[in-house]
């Protein structure tokens, strides 16, 4: 069974992150220049919420806002949903099907370990696959 820490050890556990009162040009640019697609919301130290593409392309894009004019607190996710570093990944691939959601922060209740997202689960389980096919077909070569 895979869990979320072996996909951590694997990707690495650091977290971007950005204020809320920064603007989303700012987090757009913080995305590309890192390659990832979503900043965690941090303000005074705390966790406030989540800033994704999907945010920037409903929220900014399609609502015809400026980049340069809005601040992230008004278009990030402020319903953070977490997913433990013991958690299996068939329940995160379950937890973000269901809530519709493509990044999960990684927190075990004191401390964040990072973020993994959706692309990193269909990794994991196609590596796993992988694993499997060649151990029975080593199995069944003799």
């Amino acid at each position: 069974m895979i869990v979320v820490n072996h996909i951590l050890k694997e990707k690495g556990h650091d977290v971007w992150n950005i204020g809320p009162e920064a603007m989303v040009l700012d987090a757009v640019k913080l995305m590309a220049e890192k390659k990832v697609g979503a900043l965690l919301v941090v303000d005074a130290g705390h966790p406030v919420g989540l800033i994704s593409e999907t945010d920037y392309t409903r929220k900014v894009i399609v609502d015809q806002r400026s980049s340069k004019d809005t601040q992230v607190k008004e278009i990030m996710s402020s319903n953070i949903i977490y997913a433990e570093p013991n958690q299996n990944i068939e329940e995160c691939m379950a937890l973000m099907t269901e809530k519709r959601i493509r990044h999960l922060p990684v927190w075990d209740g004191k401390e964040l370990h990072g973020i993994i997202s959706i692309g990193d689960l269909v990794k994991a389980i196609i590596n796993d696959q992988r694993f499997t096919i060649e151990q029975l077909e080593k199995y069944i070569a003799g």
